[in-house]
Formats: C-alpha cells, structure tokens, sequence
C-alpha cells in the first residue's frame, strides 16, 4: 500500500492515471501527453506497476498499459476503514 500512496503522490503519475481510466494506451500514446521525454515517460510507467497501479501486456512492438481497480479498491477501503469512528470511541 506504501508504493501505492507513492505513486499517486507525482501529478505526472495521477495523469497518466486517468488517461488510462478512459482507455487503455500504449506508451507512446501516454507520452503523447507529456511534456517531457519517454525516458522520464517509462520511469513513472515503472513505478506505477511496481505499486501495481497499472498492468502491461506485451501486443506485438508495443506495450499495452491498463489500470489495475484492485489496488484502488484496497486504497479505498483503507480510507474507508480509517474515516469509521472506532466502536464506542467519541469522535471531537
């Protein structure tokens, strides 16, 4: 969960983020929305699957990018679980 919160902590990365909400791309076409080399590109594509944020899957010369829900819907329970007020705990 650590790798998660670092990961969505970069603006580049909450952007490529919710590109890949609309649809899945290749890297190219993410770094078609960049300013900013595909090295740099690759290295934020890097950290979000290591915080398995985003999936790749090898289709022909290109790398196909998608987001991974699992890891968000275990992010959100998390906020969920740490918004409850604790049973019999008052909350001021």
């Amino acid at each position: 969960m650590n790798e998660a919160f670092k990961a969505l902590s970069d603006p580049s990365r909450r952007k490529i983020l919710h590109l890949l909400k609309k649809k899945d791309l290749s890297a190219g076409e993410i770094a078609d929305q960049f300013n900013m080399t595909k090295p740099s590109i690759s290295h934020h594509l890097n950290l979000l699957k290591q915080a398995n944020l985003v999936d790749s899957e090898k289709k022909g010369q290109q790398i196909i990018y998608s987001l991974n829900t699992s890891v968000f819907e275990d992010v959100i329970t998390w906020f969920m679980d740490f918004l409850k007020k604790d049973e019999g705990e008052e909350i001021k």
